[in-house]
């Protein structure tokens, strides 16, 4: 099997933000261009001085650490994405993932970017993921390093590294994916379910629309084969055996120095 072969199999929205994150990051941090023109500077986006640089708003999602972060960064994005997008059933609605993944980016936006300053933001977007993760089946055994751990303290742990290794402002920005995830977990299951409330998250329609997969086709998935709405627009799933995963991964702040621990200007 090829590399497009296996590219193009991969579950599309973790494929697509996976290698935006490789295209955007190894050519910056290689030399070929300035990182200074993608990383999320507020007073660039937000002016009327002159032309706001509102894809800053995008790219700095995008954007992984140095050296072994240029590998690491994208393989553990990769990992929760697809576990998440392929294994949860909350995500099976189509555009589901896709419109999680932009409300997450939105209040880390607005929380670590806006608020605290953070340059880069792809450490907290991978924590949303790691939270979302240890949400699904929080006794499950991960692996954390060599040490082996019930998946609701992974993203505790992950914290921990980054502050061991990055200092409080990063683990501050990070920590701003937890907020996030457990936003919508709030909004989207415990206050209907628990709270008596109403479900807040609806994934728009256009959304919907955009991700469907055409009639009688389907997409493979952990706990099933989900299928595209036929004629009489019911959409019908094949139920099989989850199965879960056992394998848990600390996040890439784990490696090296990240660059959502430094304030514009700061060592």
């Amino acid at each position: 099997m090829s590399f497009q072969d296996v590219f193009w199999a991969a579950p599309p929205v973790s494929r697509t933000i996976t290698a935006a994150t490789v295209l955007l990051s190894v050519p910056g941090h290689l030399g070929f261009y300035s990182l200074a023109w993608v990383v999320f500077l507020k007073d660039y986006v937000f002016t009327i001085r002159q032309l706001p640089q509102i894809w800053r708003l995008v790219t700095c999602f995008f954007l992984t650490g140095p050296q072994l972060g240029l590998i690491m960064d994208p393989f553990f994005l990769y990992h929760y994405s697809s576990q998440l997008e392929t294994g949860s059933p909350r995500f099976s609605a189509p555009g589901a993932y896709a419109f999680y993944l932009f409300f997450v980016a939105s209040v880390i936006m607005l929380t670590g970017g806006i608020y605290l300053g953070g340059v880069t933001l792809l450490n907290p977007l991978s924590m949303a993921l790691i939270y979302t993760f240890a949400q699904e089946d929080p006794n499950r055994v991960v692996s954390f390093f060599i040490v082996q751990m019930p998946a609701k303290y992974l993203p505790y742990a992950s914290l921990a590294i980054t502050y061991l290794l990055a200092g409080p402002f990063a683990t501050m920005v990070q920590a701003t994916g937890i907020l996030a995830a457990h936003l919508y977990d709030f909004l989207d299951r415990i206050w209907p379910q628990f709270g008596g409330g109403q479900q807040w998250i609806r994934v728009p329609q256009f959304v919907q629309k955009t991700f469907a997969t055409p009639g009688g086709t389907g997409q493979a998935r952990t706990y099933g084969t989900a299928f595209g709405a036929r004629a009489g627009g019911q959409r019908q799933t094949v139920q099989q055996n989850q199965t879960g995963s056992g394998g848990g991964w600390t996040s890439g702040s784990a490696w090296g120095s990240r660059g959502s621990g430094r304030r514009l200007g700061g060592e």
